[in-house]
Formats: C-alpha cells, structure tokens, sequence
C-alpha cells in the first residue's frame, strides 16, 4: 500500500503545482492566495509520503483530502481536483491493501514450499 498511496501522493504534487500555474492566470485570484493554498497541499502531499506507514497515516492522507476539497472555497478549481484526488486516495488505500494481502499470501506460500526443501 505504501508505494500505491505515494505514487498518489506524489502525482497529487504535481497536478496542484500545475493547477497553481493555470490559477495564477484568473484575474479573481491573486498570486499570494494561489500559492498559499497549492504550496500547502503540494507540501503537505510530500510530507505525507513518508508518514504512510507509520500509525494514522492513512487517515491523515483522508485529512488531506478533505481539506483539498475545501480550498476549493479559496480556489474553486480545487473542488474538482480535491473530489478527484479524493477519488485516487480511495483507491489507493482499497487497492493497495489488496496488493499487500496478495503479497503476504505469496510470500507464505513460498515460506511454506521452500520450508520442506530445507529440512
């Protein structure tokens, strides 16, 4: 799970520095308010790569998200792309438990074989 939900993480980074750049063009915005709110979310995406694993990371990373939908109070443009990105946490953490349950089952699997062989 935890290079599933990075990768969202990082591409996350991106597309908010991105969409910073696209913002800064609205004549409604200015450029302190655009910065503020994608360079928190663009660093606090960064920071939470690191923090996956550890106790409560996953539901930071929901924190996260939710708060990526209500910056689009300050930027409207992130509603959509906090609904989206809320959408990829999803299915980063559904997917990613999958992924690690398919793991753990195959590395058992080849304790177990490789177990005989070396008694």
């Amino acid at each position: 799970m935890r290079t599933l939900c990075a990768s969202t993480l990082i591409g996350e980074f991106f597309v908010i520095g991105f969409a910073g750049l696209v913002a800064m063009k609205s004549d409604d915005l200015t450029h302190a308010t655009v910065w503020t709110v994608c360079g928190i979310g663009m660093l606090l995406s960064v920071l939470l790569c690191g923090m996956i694993t550890r106790p409560g990371g996953i539901q930071l990373g929901w924190v996260l998200q939710i708060a990526l939908v209500l910056s689009g109070f300050v930027v409207p443009m992130m509603f959509i792309l906090g609904v989206v990105f809320a959408g990829l946490w999803w299915a980063s953490v559904h997917y990613g438990r999958k992924i690690d349950e398919a793991k753990a089952r195959w590395a058992a699997a080849q304790e177990a074989a490789e177990a005989p062989a070396a008694g």
